[in-house]
């Protein structure tokens, strides 16, 4: 514990941090309050299997522990890949009991970038989830020194090729319930190690400290107002982000968090009707299988749900649909860098007013910072001086605070590059509007410069929501030799839209917005996506560039 006085006069000595009056801030501390507090009450359901806060936090002392009497500790890293079961969820806690990092990796990646994150990370365990024994195996061949691993034979998996030296189960056996673990000394000690989606070269390893965890924890709860006892459903992979740091949120409120290993339009309204859930969160695909269920697979239920979006920018009429359909939605933003979400769209009272459309255009909009966010501005990158609150001139989104990264691994130089001039630089470009609130409007990348003209891909993608039979759609650059580069859309259509040409998509676009913005080129398709609903633009753009240039 630091001893550096910062007070001066009076209060300059005999006034130093203790054990008594300081403590380190960690979101363990708050599954250790929660299982004194509520032990009985249920903290995970999994299928049949039902946990409650006690035996949840005597399972995290397990893994603790077992990874202790292993070696594990401080400055070691522990990986997980793993769907949204109760073993990820306890390798939030238990992980870092050790004094570990934790790190959550996507289980959509293909096996070379597994095996980069693994040796990058320098993981000495491995937790794995038999669904992902394939890619796993052909990762483990791959990596340059092997770590532990350690297998979940998940009762709702009946397949699945266990490749480990143990049994998740069994790993946890050996460890004692009752493991003695600390908090952190310092609380900018590491939790949690976080890999981009590294779509332009190899991913880079985004590292949490156990502050900006906790921190970002309760300011999930304080801005959602999400109440004790909420009933969270892990539609949000924990992978992304520590599940937006959902994980230690739903702990804090002694919530229970209902598994989930695939995510379907199905599945979550048998879950909010079976299990009564309150709160989940996701990307606007998320919001689109809410939207386009079937009848079949809709269910009936008589309390609020709320869910909190975030990824790209949703849609108004993506909002306006998911609120005639029962659902309170929050628009959120942020960042793998910022912790998960940093910026809400906090609501106003007088907003219940307007029409539907636009309160839905209120709600597109980020919003503004989270309660522990210290700054949030859209700025110009050049001058470093705040763009005109206006809401049109466009300048780059920038973070400032507890919820900002420590820094890139073993990465100097991005890091610098990234924390310049006092300020986490998102690389999303959007203006400021005059109440405070910013709106996000392109990535850099993917602004389009047609005839000198900058067109926003945002802005021509919000129009084709509003088409009837667009169920999603995603607009990038298409080179031309006339203009340098045109909007080219692609669309997904909805199953029962019936017959729409690319004419027909273009006369709509060019009968509500300006001409110039409109998609030149049309292709009618599946969209590539994540893992985690976000449309995957750089495969669109690789297809566009492809297409050439319009005859």
């Amino acid at each position: 514990m630091s001893k550096t006085t910062v007070d001066v006069g009076p209060y300059a000595s005999g006034l130093d941090p203790s054990s008594a009056n300081y403590t380190p801030l960690s979101p363990l501390s708050f599954i250790k309050r929660t299982a004194s507090v509520y032990p009985e009450y249920v903290s995970v359901i999994h299928g049949a299997q039902r946990f409650t806060w006690a035996q949840t936090y005597a399972r995290c002392r397990r893994l603790g522990s077992a990874l202790k009497q292993r070696g594990i500790g401080p400055g070691d890293t522990v990986a997980v890949i793993a769907a949204n079961i109760p073993a990820i969820y306890e390798a939030h806690f238990g992980v870092p009991m050790a004094g570990a990092v934790l790190n959550t990796i996507n289980c959509r990646l293909d096996a070379a970038t597994i095996a980069f994150i693994l040796d990058h990370g320098e993981s000495k365990v491995l937790i794995t989830d038999k669904e992902f024994s394939p890619v796993v195996a052909e990762a483990l061949a791959q990596v340059k020194q092997r770590p532990l691993v350690i297998d979940v034979d998940d009762p709702q998996l009946p397949d699945g090729e266990l490749l480990g030296d143990a049994e998740y189960e069994s790993f946890l056996d050996s460890g004692d319930p009752d493991f003695h673990w600390e908090l952190p000394r310092d609380e900018w000690q590491a939790i949690s190690l976080n890999y981009t989606s590294g779509t332009t070269g190899n991913p880079k390893g985004v590292v949490y400290h156990h502050r900006g965890a906790y921190l970002n924890a309760l300011s999930n709860a304080v801005g959602w107002d999400m109440g004790h006892h909420p009933v969270y459903l892990w539609t949000l992979p924990m992978f992304h982000c520590n599940g937006w740091c959902f994980p230690w949120t739903v702990a804090a409120m002694a919530g229970t968090s209902v598994c989930l290993r695939k995510v379907s339009g199905g599945n979550i309204y048998h879950a909010v009707a079976e299990h009564n859930v309150t709160h989940f969160c996701g990307a606007p695909i998320v919001l689109s299988m809410v939207i386009n269920a079937t009848d079949e697979e809709r269910r009936s239920f008589h309390h609020q749900v709320k869910i909190m979006t975030a990824a790209a920018p949703p849609p108004a009429p993506v909002l306006a649909n998911v609120e005639k359909a029962g659902f309170d939605v929050t628009h959120a933003y942020g960042l793998t860098e910022t912790y998960g979400p940093a910026v809400l769209c906090a609501w106003k009272s007088a907003w219940d007013k307007l029409q539907m459309e636009e309160r839905a255009r209120q709600k597109s909009r980020q919003g503004v910072p989270y309660h522990v966010l210290a700054g949030l501005d859209v700025i110009d990158p050049a001058s470093m001086k705040p763009v005109p609150r206006d809401g049109e001139t466009i300048g780059e989104v920038m973070f400032q605070g507890n919820i900002v990264m420590k820094g890139y691994l073993k990465n100097p130089t991005a890091t610098d590059e990234a924390l310049a001039a006092g300020w986490f630089h998102s690389g999303d470009l959007g203006v400021m509007h005059a109440d405070g609130y910013i709106q996000v409007k392109d990535r850099s990348k993917d602004i389009i410069i047609s005839g000198g003209e900058n067109i926003s891909s945002i802005e021509v993608e919000d129009v084709l929501y509003e088409h009837p039979a667009v169920e999603a759609a995603a607009v990038v650059a298409r080179p031309d030799d006339k203009w340098g580069e045109t909007p080219c859309a692609f669309v997904s259509l909805r199953a029962d839209s019936g017959t729409v040409d690319e004419q027909q998509i273009i006369e709509f676009c060019r009968d509500n917005m300006a001409h110039y913005k409109c998609p030149k080129s049309v292709v009618f398709g599946e969209l590539p996506k994540t893992s985690t609903g976000k449309i995957q633009k750089f495969k669109l753009r690789d297809a566009a560039k492809q297409m050439g240039s319009l005859p």
